[in-house]
């Protein structure tokens, strides 16, 4: 087998037991939270112990902790997430919608975000120490330390003041879509507000990676070397600086792809997007057992095979790394 063949066995066989170790992790989270589900889910004083006995049963919660880890671990690998307490329908018919609808919000943010943020922060690490820097600097920083949810709330309160865009859901409650079109509209009038304000919360911290990382690089000696050959400046930028300072984005990128399968929380619940986020959110306040573990196991091992692909990405782009 090749040198990059048994480095990706490696990578893949230590991506197999992360996962492993997230799936127990997982399991046991929340059996340590207090509180019987089911008791919680009724909330009822006429339920009797037989009554909450046969909802034990129905939901395997009877069962000694060693079996359900033993049917948990099981489960998982053939995608069968059990049933939800609080839905009381299959978890997956919960959770793969709101993933769709996290994705249709946390995909073209995310881009937008990295897009403006290697823009920025080329521009402020190539006029370093001017005002211009200053400012996209500021601005960044500031942008990446707003809490998400108080940014929302200014959002929502402009929006209602100029009544220009919805504030909560995907889809205006009620309204008959008369094509396809009409609908497809209505949804990026919903989609505005949350964009604008996880791309804003975002784009920060690739401003700042990105310029610092310019900078880095700028300072080289082969960067000197170009420059007493005569070549432009326009030239030391594109062929030179860029290729090499674009390595650290890639780390941030593939960790903030994995973050995106799991939604952004704030954005969602401030919106009420109907995204994986609010259902996190409104299981955790339902104790249902079966979603949470669905969707932190789904976040998890997003981030985990994302965290694959850049060690992968990292190798190949950069010969002064090894395999080994």
């Amino acid at each position: 087998m090749s040198e990059f063949g048994n480095y990706l066995l490696k990578r893949v066989a230590f991506a197999i037991l992360s996962i492993f170790i997230i799936i127990t992790f997982d399991f046991f989270l929340f059996r340590l939270m207090p509180g019987n589900p089911i008791e919680i889910l009724y909330r009822n004083p006429a339920l009797t112990s037989a009554q909450i006995a046969v909802l034990n049963r129905q939901f395997g919660l009877n069962l000694p902790l060693y079996q359900q880890y033993y049917l948990f671990i099981w489960n998982s690998l053939l995608g069968n997430y059990g049933i939800s307490i609080y839905y009381r329908t299959a978890v997956s018919q919960v959770l793969y919608p709101s993933l769709e609808n996290s994705l249709v919000l946390l995909v073209p943010a995310t881009t937008l975000a990295i897009l403006l943020g290697i823009m920025t922060g080329r521009i402020a690490a190539w006029r370093r120490g001017t005002v211009t820097d200053g400012f996209l600097t500021g601005s960044s920083m500031a942008l990446y330390s707003i809490p998400t949810f108080w940014l929302g709330e200014m959002l929502i309160l402009l929006a209602i003041a100029s009544s220009s865009f919805p504030v909560s859901g995907m889809y205006t409650i009620g309204e008959g879509f008369s094509n396809g079109f009409v609908q497809l509209f209505d949804l990026l009038r919903h989609l505005v507000l949350p964009l604008v304000t996880l791309t804003l919360v975002l784009y920060g911290q690739f401003t700042i990676i990105m310029r610092n990382s310019l900078i880095d690089v700028l300072d080289e000696d082969y960067i000197s070397f170009a420059r007493s050959k005569g070549a432009t400046e326009r030239y030391i930028m594109r062929k030179h600086a860029m290729p090499n300072a674009e390595l650290p984005m890639i780390s941030l990128i593939a960790v903030n792809l994995g973050l995106t399968v799991g939604g952004a929380i704030l954005t969602e619940v401030v919106f009420n997007w109907p995204g994986i986020g609010l259902l996190i959110y409104d299981s955790i306040n339902a104790r249902d057992y079966p979603v949470l573990q669905a969707a932190f196991l789904i976040v998890a091992i997003a981030i985990v095979l994302a965290n694959v692909v850049a060690d992968v990405l990292y190798s190949y782009l950069d010969p002064r790394i090894r395999y080994s």
